[in-house]
């Protein structure tokens, strides 16, 4: 895109589009956050939510990770929240600080006046995310083509499931409400929110994301038949209606990733719904998933977040075996966490993990002694 610097890193972009490389890219998910302490110097006492409305403070976290661990991985991920496309339909989300977002009014059924202000309100995404796309250019510029930037978006099952449990669950009663009792209705709002994340992300490549990710957090919540019913069609309709909206908007289109969390029984459907790369959690055997994938996607991820509470032995082992599952990693692999990176962790055993997928994807590359 015009004005930005030359990428000097392409290597993950190259390995989303399915080439063969010299080693495996390397990002994890919430690599910028509350994990460094410079996150919090940053941050101060402003609210998370008005750090993700200023481009400055949203751009300045996004790079604290590249600038940390300079050389060692290969992508930055927008500093931002998957709640804001709720936001921008008119729902108010806090964030409480030890317990995580929450909505005071939260959906409670279609004739509660609310779900039909929702329905029927027009939302500029354009006009109402803006700071989100600002942001993007700011990172850009910021980065001086040093890696590639993610956009990313919540799919539209997670975000139903948070504007109708008012935030997280563990029974996950009042959605599991929503689509046995009122399946029509949710089904109509569940396509609402996937136009929106179709012009939500197209506007964040116009802005200058160079690849975008779309977490399905709450995946888990559903049965391999609800997740065909209420997930899976919505995911598609983002694959399928994101490449024309740029070709509309004369861009090019961008990788695209999924992240389905939890979804492990529909590893084959994901591998064939339109996305180039699918991310996996860390409930997946890895050389099993290659064996599903067959070639089709590439695949990212997939250790253990919670390796990183642990001793650097306990690192190397998950890292070696992470590397062998996925053959390697010379074609079809993004290395990453199978979720994001959790609260309290040490970021030096962070800087450990990514050395050691340098290590051993850089032994896998040494040509071998065999005879």
């Amino acid at each position: 895109m015009a004005g930005f610097d030359v990428l000097k890193n392409d290597l993950l972009l190259r390995t989303a589009r399915g080439e063969r490389v010299e080693r495996p890219p390397i990002w994890v998910m919430r690599q910028a956050g509350r994990y460094l302490p410079e996150y919090h110097q940053a941050k101060g006492n402003k609210d998370f939510f008005a750090c993700c409305r200023s481009p400055e403070i949203a751009s300045t976290l996004t790079l604290q990770p590249i600038d940390r661990y300079d050389g060692l991985i290969d992508a930055a991920i927008i500093f931002s929240d998957i709640l804001v496309i709720p936001q921008a339909m008119g729902m108010n989300v806090e964030m409480l600080d030890k317990k995580g977002p929450h909505f005071p009014n939260p959906l409670t059924s279609p004739t509660d006046g609310q779900y039909e202000q929702l329905m029927d309100r027009k939302v500029d995404v354009a006009q109402e995310l803006d700071y989100v796309y600002q942001a993007i250019t700011m990172t850009r510029h910021k980065l001086k083509g040093r890696v590639p930037l993610y956009g990313f978006c919540g799919a539209p099952w997670t975000l139903l499931c948070y504007m109708v449990e008012g935030g997280g669950s563990k029974l996950f009663v009042q959605v599991k409400t929503w689509i046995y009792k009122y399946p029509s209705q949710s089904k109509q709002l569940l396509q609402k929110i996937a136009e929106l994340c179709v012009e939500y992300l197209a506007h964040q490549v116009k802005a200058g994301a160079q690849i975008i990710q779309v977490f399905d957090s709450w995946a888990a919540e559903l049965s391999p038949a609800s997740f065909k019913e209420f997930a899976l069609p919505y995911l598609r309709y983002i694959s399928e209606h994101l490449p024309p909206r740029l070709k509309e908007l004369r861009l090019e289109s961008v990788p695209m990733v999924v992240f389905a969390k939890g979804a492990w029984y529909a590893l084959d459907d994901l591998c064939d719904s339109g996305y180039q790369v699918v991310g996996l959690d860390w409930l997946q055997d890895p050389a099993e998933a290659m064996r599903i994938a067959h070639g089709r996607v590439v695949l990212q991820g997939n250790a253990d977040p919670g390796v990183l509470y642990g001793d650097k032995d306990a690192i190397t082992a998950v890292v070696q075996e992470m590397v062998q599952g996925f053959a390697g990693g010379k074609q079809g692999w993004i290395a990453n966490l199978g979720h994001g990176v959790t609260p309290f962790v040490n970021p030096d055993n962070l800087k450990f993990f990514f050395e050691e997928i340098h290590r051993f994807t850089a032994a896998e590359n040494r040509p071998s002694t065999k005879v």
